[in-house]
């Protein structure tokens, strides 16, 4: 070893318990620090807890520190208790006996968000009754006994977002009600007893976005009152007593997506413009009295994407009338009364991509109907009578890939398959079953009819077919005869011509169609005119019937049962009508004329005095007797 070495030895052990000592003084250092984090955790936490035990809670309530809740539901309380916490997120006093609520009853709650009142018996709310909750947001005051809500009772809320006073005895909402609510989003105002609703009761609401009245006593829309809530979105309007939607009835709500319309038993008519200025991306009318879809109510939302008709009497659906509805996604007339669906019924409705026809009368849907089938995506057909012919081939065809909701159809007719779903036919089967036959008209023989004047025509036009065709008729001037008026198509398909006249010959073209095609057939029909007679004072009826497969039979004889009466009942109601009327009116007349003459001969005496002489037993003169032989009477005038 060196000797520089040997210096550099003895540094070294003095080095080393210098570092050692060092590494020890920090070892203290850090547990010096540790030891005052572990008081100051223990501190707060001891503190915390000393918080907590001593944050009063009523003796028959609930109090969970963790969510900062009062439970005091179902107490048997007859008045907000005492000893509430001022730093309560929560309330809960719902089914207790809670009759009234004073002027500032909740004082000292100001952290409070959320109250419960519901199902007590509260009947009166004084002013300034929730004065101090500057931090509440939701309040319940449902199923009690309110009639009536005084103004100014809602002040002191300024944060109160949701509001729930439904199922009370409220009859009216007076002006200015909720005027202090101004960030007040959702009003639950159903089943009370309101009859009417003040014009200014909802002004201050200008933030309310969703507004539910149910169940009421209100005979018409208060459509002024709602004008006032310029930033509604959603509104639901259930089990009102009103017949019909009139014009203009929601005229002011630019900014409503949503309106439920339920359960109007009595509603059966919606006005031209009852919708009018709404921009609604959701409509439901259903449970109400519609007999046919408000085609002129709904064509001027552009913007809806749903419609829900169900549970209307509605029995059809026309052809060419909602393609106005350019952005509707989804249609619902389910638990309706729907016969006919005609073709092009949903024409223009190209995002169409759910279509729901269940629970209704409907034997078929045609692909048709349907402005694209490849956009849709949910069919609704099951509970129909569906007959199972060419005209459903479409939907099986995509069983498998159009989707059901999980109801799938299936087949009333024929009754080989009777029962069978759709999910059920295999393809080899299609071919069979699923087949349609053109519709034929059974006599052909060429057909000319002559008929007098006056006299009553029945052409009938028979055919065959599958499904069973349908019968139109149409004049050599190609107008569409009707089912209704003089010359009209019954429901048969019997063309009927009432009292024929010379203008009425022509030929006229009977048409059958049906899925699998059309079949036509005309029929030329003379109208001979009557000469004139003095004799003639009731036309002649003979009845011209085109029938198959007999041949045509006109008979003008005399001995052809006539119609002895040429005018129907509906004409004779009127003429009886209008004569009685005429007769009353000149009794009226000559009353009025007697009391205005007798008014004119000054006051009328009811009694007469006479004298009179009777005649002598001898039968002497007149002037025999003396004047003790004369008598007086008075008789008494009626």
């Amino acid at each position: 070893m060196s000797a520089e070495s040997e210096k550099a030895l003895p540094f070294a052990q003095l080095t080393t318990p210098y570092s050692k000592l060092a590494g020890d003084d920090m070892f203290l250092e850090a547990a010096v620090q540790w030891g005052t984090w572990s008081i100051l955790v223990l501190w707060v936490a001891g503190a915390s807890m000393a918080t907590e035990l001593s944050r009063p809670c009523p003796q028959r309530c609930e109090c969970h520190q963790e969510t900062m809740e009062v439970n005091c539901s179902r107490r048997q309380l007859s008045a907000v208790p005492e000893g509430l916490s001022g730093d309560s997120l929560h309330l809960n006093l719902g089914h207790n006996r809670l009759k009234t609520l004073g002027r500032r009853q909740f004082a000292g709650l100001a952290l409070l968000q959320e109250l419960d009142l519901s199902n007590n018996m509260i009947s009166m709310i004084e002013v300034e009754a929730f004065q101090g909750l500057q931090s509440l947001q939701t309040l319940r005051i449902k199923s009690n006994r309110l009639k009536i809500i005084p103004v100014g009772v809602f002040s002191g809320l300024p944060r109160l977002r949701a509001l729930d006073i439904s199922q009370n005895e409220i009859l009216v909402f007076l002006d200015y009600t909720f005027r202090e609510l101004v960030n007040l989003q959702q009003l639950e105002a159903g089943e009370n007893d309101l009859v009417f609703i003040s014009q200014r009761a909802f002004t201050g609401l200008q933030n309310l976005q969703e507004l539910n009245l149910d169940r009421c006593n209100l005979t018409s829309i208060p459509t002024v009152a709602l004008s006032q809530l310029q930033n509604l979105t959603r509104m639901r309007l259930r089990r009102l007593n009103i017949s019909v939607l009139p014009s203009n009835s929601f005229h002011q709500l630019h900014r409503l997506r949503d309106l439920r319309i339920s359960h109007w038993s009595s509603l059966d008519t919606l006005a031209s413009k009852s919708l009018i200025g709404l921009n609604l991306t959701s409509l439901t009318i259903n449970n109400c009295n519609l007999s046919t879809v408000p085609y002129a109510s709904v064509h001027t939302l552009v913007f809806l994407r749903y419609l829900d008709l169900s549970y209307n009497p509605i029995t059809a659906v026309h052809g060419n009338l909602l393609a106005d509805l350019l952005r509707l996604e989804e249609f619902h007339l389910a638990g309706g009364s729907l016969v006919t669906i005609e073709p092009g019924a949903f024409k223009g409705l190209a995002y169409l991509r759910l279509l729901n026809m269940s629970s209704n009368q409907l034997p078929t849907l045609e692909e048709g109907v349907l402005h694209s089938v490849g956009n849709l995506e949910t069919l609704r057909l099951d509970r129909n009578p569906l007959a199972c012919d060419c005209r459903l081939l479409w939907v099986v065809r995509r069983r498998l890939r159009l989707d059901f909701d999980g109801h799938q159809p299936s087949c009333t007719a024929p009754d080989v398959v009777c029962g069978r779903e759709f999910r059920d036919f295999t393809e080899a089967e299609l071919s069979g079953f699923f087949t349609c036959r053109q519709a034929r008209i059974l006599n052909r023989k060429p057909q000319d009819v002559r008929v007098e004047e006056g006299g009553r025509v029945l052409l009938h036009c028979m055919a065959d077919g599958d499904p069973s065709p349908s019968i139109t008729w149409m004049t050599s001037q190609h107008a569409l005869l009707l089912p209704t008026g003089r010359v009209r198509v019954l429901t048969n398909g019997t063309l009927e011509l009432r009292y024929a006249q010379v203008q009425d010959s022509g030929s006229y073209l009977c048409t059958a169609s049906n899925t699998a095609g059309n079949d036509s057939f005309s029929v030329s029909l003379q109208v001979s005119g009557l000469p004139h007679s003095r004799n003639r004072t009731v036309p002649h009826f003979s009845e011209m019937v085109w029938t198959v497969p007999s041949i045509i039979t006109v008979t003008n004889s005399s001995a052809q049962v006539s119609d002895p009466f040429p005018f129907d009942a509906k004409t004779l109601i009127i003429a009886m009508t209008m004569g009685f009327l005429s007769f009353l009116s000149s009794v009226i007349i000559c009353f009025v004329f007697m009391f205005l003459w007798s008014q004119s001969q000054g006051q009328i005496k009811h009694t007469a005095t006479i004298n009179f002489v009777p005649r002598t037993s001898k039968g002497g003169g007149a002037g025999g007797g003396d004047g003790n032989d004369s008598g007086r009477f008075t008789m008494k005038l009626i």
